[in-house]
């Protein structure tokens, strides 16, 4: 079963950007730092989200984020999914924080459940297809709309969603160009996928 270890994101100041991953988002091992190697401009073609307990959680880390230096892209609000905000993070990753909780049940835990990786694809069915080739198994899967894989064990879940609503979801414009600045390690690497996603070995 594949296991995502850890993605690097690209940075200009990589130094700033780990010391913002480890203060606002309590993140260790899941998430490296590089310097920026190619330059990029617009959406980037994916998203990484903290899935959290309840809402005073969303809250919290939404906080902590834009305290941290993050630029609040979509404040905290209520759906009919839940609770949810989107910063983007000194580096210009963009960060969902959400739960499927209508309610607080308790104190803020502090903590999160579940980092995931969100890319934006041009060809749902294509893309699916391609990592069920290098071994990945669909966990759900919505039409041509949305697909995640069954990772249980992986640090970081992975998910593809239609790069033009992953924007619109995120609350950017689709346009983009250069480079993602994300690198996947996974033991099933190396390899890049049809939306140009780069899988290494961790």
């Amino acid at each position: 079963m594949t296991s995502i270890a850890s993605v690097t994101l690209e940075a200009d100041d990589p130094a700033a950007a780990a010391d913002f991953y480890a203060t606002a988002f309590r993140l260790d091992t899941q998430v490296r730092v590089q310097a920026a190697k190619e330059p990029s401009t617009g959406f980037r073609g994916y998203t990484l989200s903290l899935t959290v307990a309840q809402p005073a959680t969303v809250h919290s880390f939404f906080d902590a984020a834009v305290k941290g230096g993050a630029t609040p892209v979509k404040p905290v609000h209520k759906s009919l999914w839940g609770w949810g905000g989107v910063v983007q993070a000194p580096d210009g990753a963009l960060w969902k924080v959400a739960t499927s909780a209508k309610k607080d049940t308790g104190p803020d835990t502090g903590s999160f459940d579940q980092l995931v990786l969100l890319l934006g694809v041009a060809d749902m069915a294509a893309t699916k297809d391609f990592y069920v080739a290098h071994g990945l198994t669909v966990g759900r899967s919505f039409a041509r709309k949305y697909a995640e894989f069954a990772m249980p064990s992986s640090p970081v879940k992975l998910a593809l969603y239609g790069r033009k609503a992953l924007a619109k979801d995120a609350g950017v414009a689709p346009d983009g160009t250069g480079s993602h600045r994300l690198t996947i390690h996974a033991e099933n690497g190396p390899f890049t996928d049809p939306d140009g996603f780069v899988w290494e070995k961790p």
